[in-house]
């Protein structure tokens, strides 16, 4: 008999029910932004094609923003452009902490360097074996990558109807999911509360004093603090 070539997909792993419901709350509250983002855009002025192709081209949201930001306040297509490149430096550390997780073929990096964020890092390093990781990392940036681009097209084509935006809260869906994802790696690591902790405080230090977007990159100091207990003993 002739055995089955397996393809890529069929080595990728099964996602547990868990990392699903985790992938699918991360994309409702990252479409919600989507909407908002497009919206926003195209209510200050901005063509229809302008946030659509920015999330197909650029997809970080952060950066997204912000550069929308520097146009909507008159800044010119450079401004904007050093100001999301700025934002999106962390993501090449991010890439290196999955690179081995997303395949070796040209092809699975090219698009897997694109899918590189924050939530497909995160979801492909709390996983426990490498197919899992592989799984994971596929799953949730194909799901999101998706997501992202519907929503920021609808928000868009919606244009200045849905009115101030700010008004319906959506800013806050997207921070609420991700603080819901860490609470149990806080509960259960000192560690970690120590470096979130940290994190946070020196963020909010610097927020008044520097331009938005740079407190999330200082706040990665906390991560110094990470692994050191004061006062434990070595085990015998």
């Amino acid at each position: 008999m002739r055995s089955v070539q397996r393809t890529p997909w069929s080595r990728l792993g099964r996602p547990d029910p868990g990392l699903l419901r985790d992938v699918a709350l991360v994309c409702l509250a990252g479409g919600v932004v989507g909407v908002s983002f497009g919206a926003i855009a195209v209510a200050g002025g901005l063509p229809v094609w302008v946030p659509v192709v920015m999330s197909l081209v650029v997809y970080a949201g952060s950066a997204q923003f912000s550069a929308v930001g520097v146009l909507l306040a008159g800044g010119g297509p450079v401004a904007a452009a050093a100001t999301g490149l700025l934002l999106n430096t962390r993501t090449a550390a991010f890439s290196l902490a999955v690179a081995e997780h997303i395949g070796r073929s040209r092809l699975a990096r090219l698009v897997g360097a694109h899918l590189v964020t924050d939530e497909t890092v995160a979801f492909t390093l709390a996983q426990r074996d490498p197919a899992r990781r592989r799984a994971a990392f596929w799953v949730s940036g194909i799901g999101l990558f998706t997501v992202w681009n519907a929503c920021v097209a609808a928000g868009a084509l919606a244009g200045g109807a849905l009115g101030d935006t700010a008004r319906y809260g959506l800013d806050a869906a997207f921070p609420a999911v991700l603080v819901a994802l860490v609470l149990p790696a806080l509960r259960e690591d000192a560690g970690v509360r120590r470096a979130a902790l940290a994190g946070a405080v020196f963020a909010l230090a610097l927020t008044p004093a520097v331009p938005a977007g740079v407190p999330v990159l200082a706040a990665l100091a906390g991560l110094a603090l990470h692994g050191r207990a004061p006062g434990k003993r070595k085990e015998p």
